[in-house]
């Protein structure tokens, strides 16, 4: 039996996965980025230059979907993670609760 792979669907797919990591990166490198300014660590060239950086690889991700039209399929994964982690989170912290609709669901 031979396995047939559309190439271009399976390049799609493997950019999409890459940019979609690089967005969760990008969101966690922002977030250090604002908690660095609240500490008042920065000098404010030091500020001008993160922003710029952040701003820059925000562009570049941006280009790179467009080329590619891949816009909506990584909103889609990024979506699909979320919901993916949200319910992990949601796990964590009510164990009771999905305990018990384990259960409910094997009975």
């Amino acid at each position: 039996m031979t396995l047939r792979v559309d190439e271009s669907s399976l390049k799609d797919g493997v950019l999409t996965l890459v940019l979609t990591l690089v967005e969760v990166i990008q969101e966690a490198l922002e977030s250090q980025a604002v908690r660095r300014l609240e500490s008042g660590d920065l000098t404010e060239e030091e500020q001008e230059r993160l922003g710029q950086a952040l701003l820059d690889l925000d562009d570049a991700l941006e280009a790179i979907k467009a080329d590619h039209g891949l816009t909506t399929s990584v909103a889609d994964l990024r979506r699909g993670l979320d919901d993916v982690v949200d319910e992990m989170i949601d796990k964590l912290v009510n164990p009771d609760r999905w305990s018990q609709e384990s259960r409910e669901e094997g009975a």
